[in-house]
């Protein structure tokens, strides 16, 4: 059944298997600086979600999206999951820029605080993360999402493991 307000987004997004590949043997910093500059290509989530790496530094990563109609609830506004995986993925990066080649990790606890809403009028938004601690087992990270004019919308934690290094 066709309705004339139908929306339609075709995605596209290249191959992941690349940077996959180029993990095991690359210093995390070079890894996430590969992917942030295109020599790597993105994980299809960025496509997907419409979200990029804007910074990368050691310990600090900020990511950003411009939240789109495609993002909304059914509340109208923009759906938590999109702040929570801005956050997720830029904590993440944050404590993979500090790793040396090889090492592995998953997210074992994302906490996320949402302190207002986010909408298409909202415009571009950034979440900046830091590294707060890269143990042999354990790394955490904080992160704030913030407007173009820096107001904040969110702040989060994380925590991650250290798994088995990669094998090349």
């Amino acid at each position: 059944m066709s309705d004339a307000s139908q929306r339609i987004r075709t995605i596209a997004w290249s191959d992941p298997m690349p940077a996959v590949r180029a993990a095991p043997s690359m210093r995390g910093i070079d890894y996430i600086r590969a992917i942030a500059n295109g020599e790597l290509p993105a994980p299809p989530i960025s496509d997907l979600m419409g979200m990029r790496i804007m910074e990368v530094e050691e310990g600090r990563v900020v990511f950003g999206a411009q939240p789109a109609e495609y993002h909304y609830n059914p509340l109208g506004t923009v759906h938590g999951g999109l702040a929570a995986t801005l956050f997720d993925s830029a904590m993440a990066c944050a404590i993979h820029t500090l790793l040396p080649a090889g090492m592995a990790y998953t997210t074992i606890e994302l906490h996320v605080t949402y302190l207002r809403p986010i909408t298409i009028d909202t415009g571009w938004i950034r979440c900046d993360a830091h590294a707060l601690h890269a143990g042999r087992r354990i790394a955490t990270a904080e992160a704030k999402l913030f407007d173009a004019e820096d107001k904040l919308y969110g702040h989060a934690t994380t925590t991650c493991v250290m798994l088995t290094p990669l094998a090349e």
